[in-house]
């Protein structure tokens, strides 16, 4: 099976205006991603602050970006969440809006046990139609998804990549050669990260930065593809201060205000999320400038 895609994608921000999702900034948005190379959007993932939405906003919000991209790009709905039930509910609204798959969160909070994971990702795959990636990011959930389960998952045909944001570089190394012979490919879902995993033979990556630069991600990623490492790594090198930048404060604060200052869409965010402080707001600052952005 063909990977969902390879190279740069985005963990696309939602653009709110008085409260409201602002879909004429989302349509712009997919337009800029895809002209600047984007492989794939991910729409509602937890970067586009799902948590904070009713289920109609999550919707407008997928529906609007199938529907700009018009089949030009691939489009990922997020639908995890720490309840199946939920997920599967989501998953069934999506079906029919033109999703290339779905991402799905680890549980959080109610952190469940080896077997309950392995039954919440199954009951899911057996119980909606889009293709799963799975979304790994421990430091938010407290569940690091291990290559033992990793290899149980992928026996079944629906689990189709993991979006890797772990920090544990040799359990990401046991992963990558699990998936190594299967349908599952690996994407790095820390912009920090995406060098080293793209290393590790990564398909591609869930970025964030990409949000307000995905030309220069998409340029990195494609030229690791095409062979060009050294090239990639220098790339990598210097996007770096952007990309702690954005983790100053915790996502997408950060990424929201930067769009905001570069003009490309409103910085506003729903609480308990809250605009940056003017310390970080300064570095933000400085990083965007050392990329020539301002």
């Amino acid at each position: 099976m063909a990977a969902i895609f390879e190279g740069s994608g985005v963990a696309l921000v939602t653009p709110f205006q008085n409260g409201k999702v602002d879909t004429e900034a989302i349509k712009r948005l997919v337009e800029m991603q895809i002209n600047a190379g984007t492989q794939a959007i991910i729409a509602c993932g937890t970067t586009g602050e799902p948590a904070t939405m009713t289920p109609d906003e999550r919707e407008l919000v997928i529906r609007t970006v199938c529907e700009t991209a018009n089949g030009r790009i691939s489009v990922i709905a997020g639908t995890g969440t720490n309840s199946t039930q939920s997920v599967i509910s989501a998953a069934k609204r999506y079906e029919g809006l033109g999703c290339a798959a779905q991402l799905v969160v680890t549980p959080y909070y109610n952190k469940t046990n080896t077997e309950g994971l392995y039954r919440h990702y199954m009951t899911i795959a057996e119980n909606t139609e889009l293709p799963i990636v799975i979304y790994n990011v421990p430091s938010r959930t407290g569940i690091d998804l291990q290559p033992g389960m990793l290899a149980r998952l992928a026996k079944c045909g629906k689990f189709v990549g993991v979006k890797e944001s772990s920090y544990d570089l040799p359990t990401v190394m046991e992963k990558a050669a699990v998936m190594k012979d299967t349908q599952v490919a690996m994407y790095s879902g820390n912009d920090d990260m995406n060098y080293p995993l793209l290393s590790l033979g990564a398909r591609g990556v869930v970025s964030v930065a990409a949000n307000f630069i995905p030309g220069k991600v998409a340029e990195m990623v494609d030229s690791f593809l095409q062979g060009r490492t050294r090239e990639a790594l220098e790339m990598q090198l210097k996007l770096m201060p952007v990309n702690r930048a954005l983790f100053y404060e915790v996502n997408p604060i950060p990424c929201k205000a930067a769009m905001e200052i570069l003009g490309l869409c409103g910085g506003e965010l729903r609480l308990p999320l809250y605009q940056i402080s003017g310390e970080n707001r300064a570095k933000l600052v400085d990083a965007l400038g050392g990329l020539g952005l301002l």
